[in-house]
């Protein structure tokens, strides 16, 4: 059994990082290919992709480029540190998601019976707040997408998991409901997603405490 210790070193934690970023890929690739509706930062990079034919990888890629600029602005100062971290983490982690969507896609996900679809879109969405829950509190690369709660979280929401997911969730849902007017057509975006909106702060709390509990928060800045 590892020790408190040895998880929270700098050896542990990136232990930690390299499982987070393999279970945060593989099962959102997982609410992509049950078609119920995945995340919301997801279902944004799906809509996106239809609507610009740029494939869902390259698509993760630079918008994760994108939020980690808006992420910068909202410290108050350039951090390259910081940027370099966070495309650190998305190279990995928008390919190999789409490469477990084409996995499960393969598998015929997408044609399962419906009971089975949302419990395995519900599991995966609860997968994709642990290993968000994990990561963020590695705190030593981090998704650009998910990095935005985390400083909404610990420097303007007095640590609150649930307020600061909610306000990280405006501007992937503007982007879905602006393809919807454009395209008229959902994608990516359904019960799941509604799902996520409404529970991933109280789930990457409860993951908190309960997911690995082992490892606790490294704080860079001060509330």
């Amino acid at each position: 059994m590892i020790s408190r210790k040895a998880a929270n070193s700098i050896n542990g934690r990136i232990v930690f990082l390299a499982i987070s970023i393999i279970i945060n890929s593989f099962f959102n690739a997982l609410t992509v290919s049950t078609q119920m509706g995945s995340a919301i930062w997801t279902a944004s990079a799906v809509s996106l992709s239809h609507w610009t034919q740029i494939s869902l990888g390259n698509i993760l890629f630079l918008e994760g480029v994108v939020v980690a600029f808006t992420n910068l602005a909202l410290l108050g100062h350039f951090d390259w540190f910081r940027l370099v971290r966070n495309l650190l983490f998305i190279t990995p982690f928008s390919y190999l998601l789409a490469g477990f969507e084409t996995m499960f896609v393969k598998m015929s996900v997408p044609q399962l019976a419906l009971g089975w679809r949302i419990l395995l879109d519900i599991g995966g969405l609860f997968g994709v707040a642990a290993a968000v829950s994990l990561y963020q509190r590695a705190n030593i690369i981090m998704h650009p997408n998910d990095d935005l709660p985390y400083i909404l979280r610990f420097r303007f929401m007095h640590g609150s998991p649930v307020y600061s997911q909610w306000m990280s969730n405006v501007p992937p849902l503007i982007v879905v409901v602006l393809v919807f007017v454009i395209k008229g057509h959902w994608y990516s975006f359904g019960f799941g997603t509604i799902y996520n909106i409404l529970t991933q702060g109280y789930l990457i709390g409860w993951a908190d405490r309960h997911f690995l509990p082992i490892l606790h928060h490294h704080l860079e800045f001060k509330n």
